[in-house]
């Protein structure tokens, strides 16, 4: 009992740590961002996407809020343009090649590219189950491969920037592939998804279609995989995984035109996904995603790298 609550104390003071970083305003010799700096979030209807997309419209940038529901996603826009913060809305649905079409050449064509990507659109069907994972494919589909499609889309329409465009991936602790509760058994395969050097995306692509091949046939729970919302945590394992891969692919980037891209896990949010059990509230939850948007020190830019609360965490 005493353990649990100095660990509740932490967890408070960490919380009011963080709420006090967000009322610290960016001096103007900091701000490396304008109004017509083109912030996209996905899965901005709700949540924490829709924070992360609150917060860097009160920064001052102006920010495309997507949502796979077009009618939901414009009533949650309209709330933060009502505030007048310089918001806009599109259809978007990460794992549908269609809508991404469509939404890239409306980008294109309305902004001529994009600055800051927040990846923040998943699922998460297992919060207050005992590993049900008949929506395994459905999450491991929408958390890493939509999250994949997204990435590889806008690349290309990453604006030069003297300060770096920035991609953040929302993912969670459950990946980390040593995490003392949730790590994969398989001490190769754990090896080679460490080494950035022979990682690739053919290994992560192999190794989430393992996981969903084993349980279709029931094997799964032999050991190999993490025990704890398990499709979950492979979707994000796999997220984690390809940040790295990415980071590495794009650090060859000439001055001007280089892409920081990170990962972060928000805690566990009071939103829809948690069934409202979480014990941190979304404008906490989205904090350091919006810090890793806005980082406004060259030397404080990292690319590659897995955060929690505004601090550097392994992967």
């Amino acid at each position: 009992m005493e353990r649990r609550l100095r660990a509740k104390e932490r967890r408070e003071k960490r919380r009011q740590v963080i709420s006090l970083l967000r009322t610290i305003p960016y001096s103007d010799h900091q701000r490396w961002w304008s109004a017509d700096t083109i912030a996209m979030v996905t899965g901005a209807n709700r949540g924490i996407g829709f924070e992360i997309a609150h917060q860097l419209a009160l920064h001052g940038l102006t920010v495309i809020l997507t949502s796979r529901d077009a009618a939901v996603g414009e009533e949650a826009a309209k709330v933060l343009q009502e505030g007048g913060l310089n918001v806009h809305v599109h259809q978007l649905d990460i794992v549908d090649p269609s809508s991404i079409q469509v939404f890239t050449e409306w980008l294109q064509q309305n902004y001529g590219g994009l600055d800051i990507l927040i990846n923040n659109a998943g699922v998460n069907f297992n919060y207050g189950s005992d590993n049900q994972l008949e929506f395994a494919e459905q999450v491991i589909t929408t958390n890493y491969f939509g999250t994949k499609n997204i990435i590889k889309a806008m690349i290309p329409l990453m604006r030069p920037n003297a300060s770096g465009a920035r991609i953040v991936n929302v993912s969670s602790r459950l990946g980390r592939l040593n995490g003392k509760r949730n790590r994969i058994g398989d001490l190769t395969l754990r090896h080679q998804l460490e080494d950035v050097d022979s990682l690739s995306e053919e290994l992560i692509d192999k190794t989430v279609n393992t996981f969903l091949e084993q349980v279709k046939d029931g094997s799964w729970t032999s050991g190999k995989w993490p025990q704890t919302c398990a499709d979950y945590s492979m979707s994000k394992l796999a997220v984690n995984a390809y940040t790295r891969l990415m980071a590495k692919m794009l650090s060859d980037r000439p001055e001007g035109q280089k892409i920081y891209i990170n990962c972060y896990c928000p805690g566990w949010v009071k939103t829809a996904m948690t069934g409202w059990a979480g014990h941190t509230s979304p404008e906490d939850g989205a904090d350091t995603g919006v810090w890793l948007a806005l980082l406004p020190d060259p030397d404080q830019l990292v690319t590659g790298k897995f955060f929690s609360e505004r601090r550097e965490i392994s992967f």
